[in-house]
């Protein structure tokens, strides 16, 4: 038989090793552990073949602070199953999506209730400190998580340098978005530009990181290059991707997914599984790359390091 290779087939479309050996992995799986021990997982998430990574400029990094010891998820998987809705709302559209988004040259404003405002380009940004190597457990409100050696470092490095007022009390983050690059947001039900916020304190505390890689390398566009936020014992969403604005304000500033819907998404979002999503529980959670699934732990498991942030407050009033 006479196998001819299609003209629109690259080598991107290669499958990775790591996919057919999953693809192996849960097929045997199936086998010993029976269809009702893979509730809540998606098929196509298992056997669907991923997507060349555009990968990034290598970093020099030193070993970071706060890492755990837990095992690293497959970078596959990661640059591959991914919310970045300015891109497409299914999980594989950011990495089919986001090849050709733009991220040089790139500046972050940082202004607000300042003393020195300024803006930073990404040259002066990485010049900041010393790029760390932190290995962090990062939850999704949709009860999935991962664990990533994110590169960057304490996001009080840059603030400290503008000098906050006394009247700074909230710290508002605002994404990059362009139409023309995005055209998957139409439709997507939310509000562009995307923003967030963090309380000052929560901005200031060390494991807060400005992120400007990842696995060694610079952040792949998917996963929000070219400098995001990343802050481990909250939900995903609030570490906001593609940066372009930070500004300190007085009041509690509007965050994306709270807007669209307050009843869902708190603009605390701290990872609390006695609180449920009203339509998922988020008492448990699926690593990328496992087949069972773990228990949830309060602030992500970094609670010796935030928990006394909100010494006295309704957590479950205050999700």
């Amino acid at each position: 038989m006479l196998i001819r290779r299609s003209p629109d087939l690259t080598y991107a479309d290669v499958t990775p090793k790591s996919v057919y050996v999953n693809r192996r992995r849960f097929l045997q799986g199936m086998g010993s552990v029976g269809v009702t021990a893979l509730a809540g997982w998606r098929l196509i998430d298992l056997i669907s073949p991923s997507r060349n990574v555009y990968g990034g400029t290598k970093l020099a990094t030193v070993k970071g602070p706060f890492n755990t010891d837990e095992k690293i998820t497959p970078y596959d998987d990661v640059t591959h199953y991914n919310n970045f809705y300015e891109f497409g709302t299914d999980k594989s559209n950011p990495a089919k999506n986001a090849q050709n988004f733009r991220v040089s040259p790139w500046s972050v404003s940082v202004e607000g209730e300042v003393a020195k405002p300024r803006t930073f380009t990404m040259d002066e940004i990485l010049k900041l400190g010393p790029l760390e190597e932190r290995i962090y457990r990062h939850r999704c409100v949709e009860a999935w998580s991962i664990v990533v050696p994110w590169i960057g470092f304490s996001l009080d490095t840059l603030i400290k340098l503008v000098e906050p007022t006394p009247k700074a009390r909230y710290v508002a983050f605002q994404s990059f978005y362009d139409l023309k690059q995005m055209p998957q947001s139409r439709g997507t039900g939310l509000d562009y530009p995307y923003v967030e916020g963090l309380r000052l304190d929560e901005a200031m505390n060390p494991l807060t990181l400005l992120c400007v890689g990842m696995y060694g390398e610079t952040l792949p566009n998917q996963d929000g290059a070219p400098v995001r936020m990343v802050i481990p014992w909250k939900y995903g969403f609030k570490s906001i991707k593609s940066i372009v604005k930070i500004k300190l304000v007085k009041g509690e500033p509007p965050t994306t997914w709270n807007r669209m819907a307050p009843s869902e998404y708190g603009f605390y979002s701290n990872v609390n599984p006695s609180v449920d999503h009203p339509r998922w529980s988020q008492a448990k959670e699926r690593r990328l790359g496992e087949v069972f699934r773990r228990n949830t732990l309060i602030f992500n498991g970094y609670g010796d390091q935030v928990a006394g942030m909100y010494a006295g407050m309704n957590l479950k009033k205050d999700y």
